[in-house]
């Protein structure tokens, strides 16, 4: 792993000539948050040594390497999912690139079903804890000190700071949003009836099928990191009937505008 992450930073650095010190994770339907950017390098996963290929619809399938104000991003159009036939390793393997490449702050966004009741369908929603029910864990397996410790302490996965931040920034702009715990399943069914009230009943406010494993890797790496999810669906019996993908990437096309400032001028505000 060490070898294959540092093969693909060398091919990269030597492409770009970058040291990006944000990295953003796209979800479902948040692709286009790089027209925010200014472009400077877009890349192919399928030309970058030792990255696997995106399969989903919504996700595009490219690193793009660019400014927002006068900070270096580096963003991943499409991300990898366990669902998909990867194991964990493959699914994490940008955030490992993206560390060596120069990232201190991650950013990631999905697109995830809501069980609080005080959320509906388009709502803007800061991480602020997440329960891991994924079948696998990332740093399952022999530990490379090279990336990070043994046993990750995980009291703070996502940033304080950050989180305190992009509230800050949300509230000078007048976009609201809520903060929530995002319990990670593997998918690729969307849940039943029954699990939505699991879900609830262990004390989530949301659910999704990704940004879990990401997160813990980063944290291996002392990467400190943001979570956003847009509410795209709602668990609840009014509602479940009508779940399906394409009405989660309408939700989440429709919520992207506010997503993407609010992304935007944290980037160009952070500390």
């Amino acid at each position: 792993m060490w070898n294959k992450v540092q093969e693909t930073v060398s091919y990269l650095k030597e492409k770009t000539n970058y040291t990006p010190e944000f990295g953003v994770i796209l979800g479902s339907g948040l692709g286009s948050f790089t027209q925010d950017m200014v472009i400077d390098h877009t890349i192919p996963y399928a030309e970058i040594p030792n990255f696997p290929v995106s399969t989903v619809q919504g996700h595009k399938g490219a690193l793009v390497f660019g400014k927002i104000g006068s900070k270096q991003v580096v963003a991943m159009q499409g991300r990898f999912h366990f669902y998909e036939g990867y194991d964990m390793q493959t699914v994490t393997f940008p955030v490992r690139v993206m560390k060596y490449l120069g990232v201190s702050k991650l950013i990631v966004s999905n697109a995830s079903g809501g069980v609080n009741s005080n959320y509906k369908v388009g709502d803007i929603v800061v991480i602020k804890d997440h329960i891991n029910l994924f079948p696998d864990h990332p740093l399952r397996g022999k530990n490379d000190e090279r990336f990070g410790p043994r046993f990750v302490n995980m009291s703070e996965p996502y940033s304080l700071d950050l989180m305190k931040q992009v509230k800050a920034v949300a509230n000078q702009n007048q976009i609201e949003v809520k903060d929530g715990i995002y319990l990670g399943l593997q998918g690729p069914t969307f849940e039943t009836l029954a699990e939505y009230k699991m879900v609830k009943i262990l004390g989530a406010d949301c659910v999704g099928m990704s940004t879990v494993p990401e997160v813990i890797v980063a944290r291996h790496m002392n990467v400190d990191c943001l979570g956003i999810s847009v509410i795209t669906d709602m668990g609840d019996e009014e509602s479940i009937h009508e779940v399906n993908h394409n009405e989660v990437l309408e939700a989440a096309k429709k919520a992207e505008p506010k997503v993407r400032t609010l992304i935007k001028l944290f980037i160009e505000n952070a500390i």
